[in-house]
């Protein structure tokens, strides 16, 4: 007698696309973090000082910020397919100029260009995970693309440090631009039209979703979460060296070990999203929380430091996937605008976060001090969780009381 599939024991196919995504969020996490295991390499390049080059971190993340909803809407109507390669065509470009920029100004511009290009991917990148997947498994499939991050983290960031540290950082920017014409190859082949049918995009429709104050709040939510994550991770280098008193060359551990905890949150929230949002969002800010006291208060132990370097990597993937899932739940009807909003919220807390802790350093306040900026930071996106949680339970209540009012009516009336 053959065995009766049931939803606990069938098993959750994720398209393949999923999986090209993530690889491609792979080159350009790397793109977009590894700047920071390169800061040092950076700054005596171009002639200028840690803090101003941890600016290249701000003005890439405030380039997402305007460049993908810009471009997101400027595509709107073309096929995600040809958005994603064309995309995709804009970050190479970007690459290039930064591995052959001359100057700081240069390099600057570059860098906002391979951001918005990010940006405009992330968007229709998550428009296709979220139309290939059933809602419930939302989250799941979105920190799949995510674990692209994570990877990025673990292997990308360290691995380009390395190559930076040996041959240059622009053999990095080199290396990275060759990822990315390889997995434009990679999505030409699985990113076919008959993958993605969609309906006519109605611009006003994508729009409309913006009108729910609770999508700002959790937009709001993430920007505040990831500034504080960044605000410390931004200065990963000098905290391991003149904090830890750590050699140079332990940076890429530092780095390797983010990545390590990045790809444990992912799973941690992939797993948890779907059914416990709030518990699992919490769950990571606590951590996160936790992680920051202790570099604040016992960096100078380097033990202490890698191992809440690792923590605080688990606890930001683990609340991104919350936040992920929750922005798509409240936005279901704009699906690639909400993606845009998403990356841009990400990117407000990461242009935050290296200013301001460029800020508290320039301030003489030390290498630690962007990990204590990093707890009022933390706090202050535990409040708007419990803001958010308030406002859904009151629009139950009133989604409650209209039902019970029309089914009222409609008995009456009969």
């Amino acid at each position: 007698m053959p065995a009766i599939e049931t939803d606990r024991s069938r098993k959750i196919r994720i398209p393949r696309v999923v999986y090209a995504i993530s690889a491609t969020v792979f080159v350009l996490g790397t793109s977009e973090f590894g700047i920071a295991g390169l800061l040092p390499e950076i700054a005596d390049d171009m002639d200028v000082s840690i803090p101003r080059a941890g600016l290249l971190i701000s003005g890439y993340a405030l380039a997402m910020v305007i460049g993908a909803p810009l471009l997101t809407v400027l595509t709107l109507r073309l096929p995600r397919r040809a958005t994603a390669v064309g995309a995709l065509g804009l970050f190479i470009a970007g690459q290039v100029v930064a591995a052959v920029a001359g100057d700081y100004v240069l390099l600057m511009a570059a860098r906002m260009v391979t951001a918005a290009a990010t940006g405009a991917f992330w968007a229709v990148a998550a428009a296709v995970v979220v139309s290939v997947v059933d809602p419930a498994h939302r989250a799941r499939a979105l920190a799949l693309q995510m674990g692209g991050l994570t990877v990025a983290n673990l292997l990308g960031v360290p691995l380009g440090s390395v190559i930076g540290q040996q041959f240059g950082w622009r053999v990095t920017m080199w290396t990275i631009a060759a990822g990315a014409v390889v997995m434009t190859g990679v999505l030409l082949r699985v990113l076919t039209p008959t993958e993605q049918p969609q309906a006519p995009v109605s611009v006003q429709t994508e729009y409309d979703a913006f009108r729910n104050g609770r999508l700002w709040l959790a937009l709001g939510t993430i920007a505040v979460f990831h500034a504080a994550v960044i605000a410390y991770f931004g200065y990963l280098a000098p905290v391991i060296t003149d904090v830890a008193d750590l050699s140079e060359g332990m940076v890429p551990t530092a780095l390797v070990l983010f990545g390590l905890g990045s790809l444990v949150g992912v799973q941690i929230g992939g797993r948890l999203a779907d059914a416990r949002p709030w518990y699992t969002l919490y769950l990571g800010l606590g951590t996160i929380l936790i992680a920051l006291a202790v570099v604040v208060v016992a960096g100078g132990v380097a033990a202490v430091t890698l191992a809440a370097t690792f923590a605080t990597g688990v606890a930001a993937f683990t609340g991104a996937a919350s936040l992920n899932g929750r922005i798509f739940g409240l936005g279901a009807s704009a699906p690639r605008l909400v993606g845009a909003a998403g990356a841009s919220a990400f990117n407000v807390g990461a242009t935050l976060g290296p200013w301001l802790g460029g800020l508290v350093i320039s301030a003489g306040w030390g290498y630690r001090s962007p990990a204590a900026l990093g707890i009022g930071l933390v706090v202050a996106a535990i409040a708007m969780g419990v803001l958010s949680q308030r406002l859904d339970a009151r629009a139950a209540t009133s989604y409650r009381s209209e039902s019970s009012a029309v089914a009222y009516a409609e008995a009456t009336a009969r």
